[in-house]
């Protein structure tokens, strides 16, 4: 799925600022080397059942006894980069005790979609949540799980002898292993809201079958009308943009350190600003989606002809698919070999006449390419 119809203002709102918070959900090792990751923030103590409020480890299956559970809290599940062909897809799920979600997040700080929240908001909102003297940090608990455009791209690119896994399937699991993972934590959660995925009924019933136990509710713009997916929504934006940024970094430190080297492989050459900016507004994406104007001159400039991108992109999505496949642009054509050493399919009559090979065929020109005349020369 691409979101291709974004106007200007959204494409600025979608953005990172360029000193956007790095929250600890941002794994940057995994982020650079385009792995998937999931992060947890700490429980705060006042959700904690009494029995394990001192334990740090999470059981994996909570004790739902009644004289186990712990404060009633609320959970919302957002997400933040589904559309985009550049970056990680990050949900996020947020919760906290039933009866402050209104007061603390809507009333007290102002929670909201954050698609509508300027980028320096969602990053002011997330550095307090994970600030350890104020009452978000204290009060309640997140955590977000980080879907590599990389494992995004290859899931949905499998062969269909392993059955593609789409986006859709990919996104339900992150919500399930979420919430499991705030359960297993000991957190006693009653009420669930989603921002759907599809028909919200059908959604609705298909994670209640999953959680019997949780009162689920699944609308459309979720995000805009229950403080807690609001909530979620901002820490997983906020994780996305961090990444992001992680990744910008990563790009201009290689074209920074491809430039010194191509002026001067035995001396330091010192950078001066004039070529920092011009490294700058070479490698710039924007928003990283298809309908921004910097994302898709990007993707031109740096595609390599036999690579593509790196793990900053979703190599399934149409946008990077188009451009590898358009005429002159310069990418090579791979043709996988078939691969001859599949003994469930190999015929009894091959071992007598050689499959169908001739003796003078070129085995190394088969496989690699077709062998080049001297008149190509």
């Amino acid at each position: 799925m691409e979101d291709s119809q974004m106007d200007e203002a959204n494409v600025a709102l979608e953005t990172p600022a360029s000193n956007v918070f790095v929250p600890p959900s941002v794994h940057k090792p995994a982020t650079l080397a385009g792995e998937s990751y999931t992060h947890f923030s700490p429980v705060p103590p006042s959700l904690q059942p009494p029995q394990t409020s001192s334990s740090s480890s999470p059981s994996p299956v909570p004790d739902q006894s009644s004289s186990s559970l712990g404060t009633p809290c609320v959970l919302g599940v957002d997400e933040a980069g589904r559309g985009p062909v550049l970056g990680p897809m990050v949900y996020g799920v947020f919760y906290l005790p039933i009866d402050m979600s209104d007061p603390l997040l809507k009333q007290t700080h102002h929670f909201d979609d954050s698609k509508v929240l300027t980028p320096a908001v969602r990053s002011s909102l997330m550095r307090s949540l994970c600030t350890p003297t104020t009452d978000l940090f204290s009060s309640c608990g997140w955590a977000v799980s980080s879907l590599s455009a990389r494992d995004i791209g290859a899931n949905m690119l499998r062969p269909a002898s392993s059955a593609p896994y789409n986006l859709n399937a990919q996104a339900y699991d992150a919500t399930v292993s979420l919430i499991q993972g705030v359960l297993a934590r000991g957190v006693n959660v009653r009420e669930v809201y989603v921002d759907t995925v599809g028909p919200p009924e059908t959604y609705r019933q298909k994670l209640a079958r999953a959680f019997p136990t949780v009162r689920v509710t699944v609308a459309k713009k979720a995000d805009s009308l229950y403080p807690c997916v609001s909530a979620a929504s901002v820490c997983a934006k906020v994780t996305r943009d961090a990444a992001l940024e992680a990744l910008y970094e990563a790009r201009l430190l290689a074209v920074t350190a491809g430039n010194n080297n191509n002026n001067n492989n035995a001396r330091t050459v010192v950078v001066g600003a004039d070529e920092e900016q011009e490294a700058q507004e070479e490698i710039s994406w924007g928003s990283g989606y298809p309908s921004d104007a910097r994302c898709v001159a990007w993707l031109r400039r740096n595609m390599h002809p036999v690579f593509g991108w790196g793990p900053e992109c979703r190599f399934s999505w149409g946008t990077a698919k188009d451009m590898l496949d358009a005429k002159g642009s310069g990418a090579v054509k791979v043709e996988w070999p078939v691969d001859e050493d599949d003994d469930e399919n190999t015929r009894l009559t091959d071992y007598f006449h050689g499959g169908g090979k001739e003796k003078d065929d070129d085995e190394l020109g088969g496989w690699f390419g077709t062998p080049a005349g001297l008149e190509a020369f």
